[in-house]
């Protein structure tokens, strides 16, 4: 088994004694992992498509709900549905992530969520679509992404070496944010020129081709030292995150900034303010631009070992910019802010992935993703309920602005409460993971 404080097996020797990147080109995004890594390839581009398809329908569900209903609270209580199904699944996706081949977990998990678009594009054929199918869908959909996600975040680690996991983490990062630039903006053109059963076409094509490039992927097969699924092995899972101060601190401020500060239900409504769907996909995008450019410029990132005090700012940074939208009314400085927002939550996303991936061992990795996939969901699920349920209370911009402000200071409280976190060098010596 390798331990995270001790170098991969198999590690390419020439990669161990790499020079570091210096000048610009140490501020610049590293693509060497996609030069040296067949498989992370590979699996990079695959995500790339089949994510970009997701964020069109990701757009696409709320569209439809809002359309039928006009209630910004039912879009919201689509997170609600999503939470519980995330909830349900994510401790099963990591136990079975630390006992199955990973690559045929995300082989099968992607058939069931092309059947799910398929679901949604014979619900959007129908003369009346049913709002039911849509939550139907939407919850099925997160169910199948929550079994997903702890083997395709665990796969990172067995595709590329310790010394590129950063690297390699960013890469995802900026495929990620490519597809929420690509797919809310696509998204709002297809509802607009050709419907929403197009839309959802799009999404089950990219699927297929996901299928296709994971067909050529080598297999994963688990640890030598797996356990089979059992509600020990679970709890051996969240025992091993409760005694690692920088993990509990990479969960609670990430949940606290999205919980409070996610303003995506409302996203439906101020775009009706503005003009419709084509606003809506610029709402959606906004984040992600910021994000994208974040990622572009992150190879300062290795340079920086105190990652608890980088996310926690970058939390800040968050909170700040999404009040500042909240109180803008004019559509460009509202698309800047969402932007900024996007950029910060980005640089926490990479420095905690970074501790993730390098503080937990193979064997456990599956069940982490799991808690991984909770904290990272909780917080924007759960949020869309809560900015709904303030908006139906006051309105649509006090309920930004009051988030923003709640995001703010629930950090600073985290900041005080958790001061190994605050401390975390990545240089200091960890005890290895048992």
């Amino acid at each position: 088994m390798t331990e995270p404080d001790e170098p991969r097996s198999g590690a390419d020797p020439v990669a161990l004694a790499r020079p570091p990147r210096r000048g610009l080109r140490a501020l610049t995004l590293d693509t060497g992992p996609l030069r040296r890594h067949r498989d992370f390839r590979l699996l990079f581009a695959g995500q790339a498509v089949t994510f970009l398809g997701s964020m069109i329908t990701y757009v696409a569900i709320p569209y439809q709900v809002y359309r039928l209903t006009g209630s910004s609270f039912v879009v919201g209580l689509l997170g609600l549905v999503e939470f519980v199904c995330m909830l349900s699944m994510a401790f099963l996706g990591g136990a079975l992530a630390d006992s199955v081949d990973r690559r045929r977990m995300v082989q099968v998990t992607e058939l069931a969520l092309l059947l799910t678009s398929a679901l949604l594009l014979g619900n959007a054929l129908l003369p009346h679509p049913s709002v039911a199918v849509l939550f139907v869908a939407a919850g099925l959909a997160t169910l199948f992404d929550a079994l997903q996600r702890p083997s395709l975040d665990a796969l990172l680690p067995r595709l590329v070496p310790r010394e590129d996991v950063l690297a390699a983490g960013a890469l995802n990062s900026m495929r990620g944010t490519a597809g929420m630039i690509g797919g809310p903006a696509v998204g709002g053109l297809l509802i607009t020129l050709f419907g929403l059963p197009s839309t959802y076409a799009v999404d089950i094509g990219t699927f297929a081709f996901s299928l296709a490039v994971l067909a050529r992927m080598q297999a994963v097969p688990p640890p030598p030292d797996a356990e089979r699924p059992s509600l020990r092995g679970v709890i051996d899972g969240v025992r091993f995150a409760r005694s690692r101060p920088e993990l509990m601190g990479t969960y609670l401020v990430d949940i606290n900034a999205m919980f409070f500060g996610m303003p995506n239900a409302l996203f439906p409504a101020i775009a009706a303010s503005y003009g419709g769907a084509d606003v809506l996909g610029l709402l959606y995008a906004a984040p992600a631009v910021g994000a994208f450019l974040a990622t572009l410029t992150s190879g300062w990132a290795g340079r920086i070992h105190r990652h608890g005090l980088a996310i926690l700012w970058a939390a800040t940074g968050w909170g700040v910019a999404i009040l500042a939208f909240g109180l803008i009314h004019n559509l460009a400085l509202g698309l800047l802010f969402l932007g900024l927002a996007g950029g910060a939550d980005m640089i926490s996303g990479i420095f905690r992935s970074t501790i993730w991936n390098t503080t937990i061992p193979d064997r456990l990795r599956g069940r982490l993703a799991g808690i991984e996939l909770i904290s990272y969901s909780t917080g924007p699920t759960l949020g869309n309920v809560e900015a709904g349920a303030v908006a139906s209370l006051t309105s649509v911009r006090m309920s930004v602005g009051i988030g923003g402000v709640l995001c703010v200071a629930g950090t600073a409280l985290l900041a005080l409460a958790l001061p190994e976190f605050r401390r975390y060098d990545s240089r200091a010596p960890r005890p290895l993971g048992s």
